[in-house]
């Protein structure tokens, strides 16, 4: 492509995508307001959880928690996002439990603290407020930090981290 035509085709779309004014416009009092991410409120919680072996940790909100982040969306939408969570954390413990024994599963509720404990003695410590999901999963494999991983990917993911190839290292 000669370099008039790619200039050409930058300024297509360039103007392509600002925007019309006139009699079409039509009024849209949302864009006035101001949108900011949803936040977990903080946990009432200060207890700390300790991992020292392989394990696949889901971790959950706490009832006031979860009383916050109803009360920030509408009753359709808490519920949609909660069948979501539901559905996607039944799949990973599925998942989980084809792997058989070698990785405990580790319910974390009513804690703030994840103490990750190495096999060389240091540890990690993640503080669950600063966790943007009140649902999430974190994998640890003492050998390794801890990685959180999306519900969405992670029947894969968890193949990865845990994978021989990876603890060989």
């Amino acid at each position: 492509m000669k370099r008039s035509s790619v200039s050409y085709i930058i300024l297509l779309f360039l103007l392509s995508c600002q925007p019309q004014s006139g009699k079409n416009e039509v009024s849209n009092d949302d864009s006035k307001k101001e949108h900011k991410p949803m936040l977990k409120p903080p946990t009432i919680f200060s207890d700390t959880l300790k991992i020292d072996s392989k394990a696949a940790v889901f971790y959950y909100p706490d009832s006031l928690q979860l009383e916050g982040i109803k009360a920030r969306l509408d009753t359709p939408t808490f519920d949609a996002i909660m069948h979501e969570y539901f559905y996607q954390f039944r799949h990973v413990h599925n998942v989980l439990n084809e792997y058989g024994p070698s990785i405990d599963i580790v319910e974390a509720r009513n804690v703030r603290y994840l103490l990750f404990i190495k096999a060389d003695k240091s540890n990690e410590i993640i503080d669950l407020d600063t966790k943007y999901d009140p649902y999430g999963l974190l994998v640890f494999d003492p050998q390794k930090s801890p990685n959180q991983l999306e519900l969405t990917n992670a029947a894969s993911e968890i193949g990865f981290y845990f994978s021989k190839k990876d603890n060989d290292k």
